[in-house]
């Protein structure tokens, strides 16, 4: 039996919740928001597919009610206002940082031994935010963003290859942030080949370029952030550990000497099972690659700057 608490029915966190329950990824779904009614309806309407789509989870919604979601093994937190047009996530720490602090002290409360994913924008310093003020070993506080960046980054790829997105490897490192990201070309391949042989170096150029502005292209399309692929690599994060599937996952996590970083929340590949991460992986990055990497994480600690200025930490 496993539990699973997403946080935030919007978009984002109810599409999690939804591919949790298709998938069968727990036993119990928990999605709680803070307006009446949206977490129970969402929860109802899934609850109603669960016949026509032939799965056995437990969907429940509620409202501010942190009590149902006791002894969760997993807490997703997306909660917090989304970007808009032209709206960078930087701009949204002001009101996210106390959203998240919030709810992830009202979370362990209730499950002291809970997982938390952060998926909350801007998600490096919501992520470093987390990590600070819940005291949790640094195992237990994990930003989403690195999965959804990778998945973005092989479907690029798979575009410009005309080939089948499954076949593709690829992942990104650094800041979750369009300028911040470093697509990792070098490393990418197509059935074990590298796509730098199978591409032209303007062409790479150009699938690298688009997966930064993934995020901001989507939103200038849907008026909003995107949510089908963030709620997808939200699940695909809980998935690896609730089953302990051990799987190699870019996600922001707290460095301590790692890649040259300290004291900060980053995307970097890690190993995701049953106790969240079960280790850093270490990538031997070019002096190039390392440099991308040091001016990432020098912009992520300029966000990480403003959570002092509004009293967060």
């Amino acid at each position: 039996m496993s539990k699973v608490t997403v946080v935030g029915a919007g978009n984002v966190g109810a599409t999690c919740a939804n591919v949790l329950a298709f998938n069968e990824i727990a036993s119990e779904v928990v999605m709680l928001d803070v307006k009446e009614g949206v977490s129970e309806g969402k929860a109802m309407d899934m609850m109603q597919t669960a016949q026509l789509l032939g799965f056995d989870t437990t969907l429940v919604g509620c409202t501010n009610d942190y009590a149902q979601t006791a002894n969760s093994d997993v807490v997703v937190i997306t909660s917090g206002i989304p970007r808009k047009p032209g709206m960078t996530r930087e701009e949204l720490i002001d009101v996210n940082a106390g959203i998240v602090k919030s709810v992830a002290q009202n979370i362990l409360k209730h499950s002291p031994n809970a997982i938390i994913v952060v998926v909350s924008n801007p998600m490096d310093t919501m992520t470093y935010l987390a990590y600070k003020a819940l005291g949790l070993p640094k195992n237990r506080i994990i930003g989403m963003g690195g999965a959804l960046d990778s998945s973005r980054f092989k479907y690029f790829l798979s575009q410009a290859l005309k080939c089948n997105a499954n076949e593709v490897e690829g992942f990104v490192i650094g800041g979750h942030g369009d300028t911040t990201m470093i697509p990792l070309a070098r490393l990418a391949t197509y059935k074990g080949m590298p796509v730098a042989k199978l591409l032209s170096a303007e062409k790479l150029e150009e699938v690298v370029a688009s997966t930064m502005v993934g995020g901001a292209t989507l939103t200038k399309l849907l008026g909003t952030s995107a949510w089908y692929a963030p709620g997808a690599a939200a699940a695909h994060v809980v998935e690896s550990i609730i089953r302990n599937q051990n799987k190699m996952v870019p996600c922001s996590v707290y460095l301590e000497g790692e890649y040259g970083q300290n004291d900060i929340c980053i995307g970097v590949p890690v190993i995701l099972g049953k106790n969240g991460i079960e280790s850093i992986v270490d990538i031997e990055l070019t002096d190039e690659e390392k440099d991308l990497f040091a001016k990432s994480a020098e912009a992520v600690r300029n966000t990480n700057y403003a959570l002092t200025e509004v009293g967060a930490l």
